[in-house]
């Protein structure tokens, strides 16, 4: 018996502000499930190719708070995706407000963090762009 993916939980504060941070990214919410009794909503969300589950991010909503969030647990790492255009995607989120703590000098790679602090790393499919301004004199902003 193998083992397979099925998805990386990240607790969440806001869950509506969270929703619309990772429809940015271009995920799609695939399901929900709330529980009355155990008092959460969870919902998951993949890119749009990948509606099988193979590559969710479930976001977990604690109905009463969670008064550690956000915080800068970075105890799981980061959530990565593939972009076709990493200084589109970049220019997308800073016109909505996000910061862009590792700009994308390189073409290839940027970071960016969510409303909850969740570190996310955007890789350039297939070849580095070219390096262009603004991001080629960029400087790094906070962590990742």
């Amino acid at each position: 018996m193998g083992i397979r993916y099925l998805h990386t939980m990240v607790r969440v504060k806001d869950l509506e502000k969270s929703i619309e941070f990772y429809k940015m990214l271009g995920l799609v919410e695939r399901r929900r499930r709330e529980s009355e009794q155990g008092r959460f909503t969870l919902v998951f969300l993949c890119p749009p190719d990948q509606a099988d589950g193979h590559a969710d991010v479930e976001l977990t909503y604690n109905w009463d708070g969670d008064d550690g969030l956000p915080s800068d647990s970075r105890h799981f790492g980061h959530l990565a995706y593939t972009v076709p255009d990493i200084y589109a995607m970049c220019q997308t989120l800073m016109d909505a407000g996000v910061t862009i703590n590792r700009p994308p000098r390189d073409g290839h790679m940027a970071f960016v963090r969510s409303p909850d602090n969740v570190s996310i790393e955007l890789l350039q499919e297939g070849d580095a762009l070219p390096p262009q301004e603004p991001w080629a004199s960029m400087e790094n902003t906070g962590h990742w």
